[in-house]
């Protein structure tokens, strides 16, 4: 069996390496996480949904494959680039090698390429199509399908399929998470705080969540260009106008802007990884926090009654915004991430206090 893979970069530029995991071809988003860990959350995060994920921390699966720090209940990115796979794991939890869950669950995977110069290039040019392939004979015909190549209804493909009900052990308030490709991390943050969730999958509507008569609302995470939503765009707008204490997460920070008249627009290379220094602009610190997300919105697209209340270190876009004439705040990291930081929890207690009535 031949054990040598390419991946062809839309700009034409190639690499020769070794395959892993399943075997196979496959098309998608090529991005970078400059996470030094947390690989099993990578796997499984929905945000990563059609998309190659290179990993710029030269190794993965030393510590095995731990169920516990799924984000969800399957893989869901395209394909996984690390320059090494460790075949040995050693950690007290792991369930298994890498190596293996990639087979059984259809990840293909790329070792031994460059992957610094090949992070050097998506941050010099820009995220791009690519194609992991075992055949680059005809390069043009490869080159004119990545040019074309789109992926569509990514939310409608992670998002839960129907109305769940999860309880904690002592409720203390009814949360509606509107799951646009929620994560686990997020789901176990809510319970242990004790919330009961309603999950509700991304196209209820606005109607539908009033009925339920919550406390407070969690607009999630997700995949793809937030302006790609157009009708949960609509139904976001409805719910702030009913004055419900709102949440939003990554995607669900994007949601909610745009509802409220707001612009986003496409970072060259995006911001991901576990160690994205973001300010708090209220008081000056800085906290690391996890991203994962290839669109931002525009800071001076922001309506009127909003105020940017974070902002990224590293090139200034929008990291959070409150909202002022409603119950209502965002932000656009992971509060809740599954292999840290942890930092920003106490943003999990401004929604509690909104649901309390002691804050807008």
């Amino acid at each position: 069996m031949n054990n040598e893979l390419y991946l062809v970069l839309e700009n034409g530029k190639t690499f020769k390496g070794t395959a892993a995991g399943a075997s196979g071809e496959i098309s998608g988003e090529l991005v970078f996480t400059t996470s030094m860990a947390g690989y099993n959350e990578i796997l499984t995060d929905p945000s990563y949904s059609g998309q190659i994920v290179v990993q710029t921390f030269p190794i993965s699966g030393n510590y095995g494959v731990i169920p516990e720090e799924f984000a969800s209940d399957k893989p869901q990115l395209k394909a996984y680039i690390v320059k090494d796979i460790c075949d040995t794991p050693s950690n007290f939890r792991e369930e298994g090698r890498l190596d293996d869950y990639m087979k059984k669950n259809g990840i293909i995977g790329l070792c031994n390429i460059d992957t610094r110069e090949l992070t050097k290039i998506l941050r010099e040019n820009g995220t791009m199509n690519a194609k992991i392939t075992t055949d680059i004979s005809d390069l043009d015909s490869v080159l004119s399908e990545l040019k074309s190549y789109k992926e569509a209804n990514l939310v409608e493909k992670v998002s839960s399929g129907k109305m769940q009900v999860l309880k904690p052990d002592n409720i203390k308030y009814r949360i509606v998470l509107w799951d646009f490709g929620a994560k686990q991390a997020l789901k176990s943050q809510l319970l242990e705080r004790g919330y009961e969730l309603t999950v509700v999958p991304y196209n209820t509507t606005a109607e539908e969540i009033t009925k339920l008569n919550p406390d407070g609302i969690v607009i999630s995470n997700g995949p793809g260009d937030p302006s790609d939503n157009k009708n949960a765009i609509q139904e976001i707008k409805k719910i702030t106008d009913s004055k419900i204490p709102v949440f939003g997460i990554c995607l669900g920070h994007q949601l909610l802007a745009l509802a409220r008249g707001a612009k986003t627009e496409k970072l060259k290379y995006g911001h991901r990884g576990s160690n994205q220094p973001t300010k708090y602009i209220s008081t000056g610190r800085v906290y690391i926090t996890g991203q994962n997300h290839g669109y931002v919105v525009v800071n001076d697209s922001l309506p009127q009654n909003a105020v940017n209340s974070f902002v990224n270190v590293n090139d200034g876009t929008c990291e959070g915004i409150d909202y002022n004439d409603i119950p209502a705040f965002s932000v656009q990291f992971y509060p809740e991430c599954c292999s840290g930081p942890n930092d920003s929890s106490f943003l999990f207690d401004k929604l509690e206090n909104m649901m309390k009535g002691e804050c807008k």
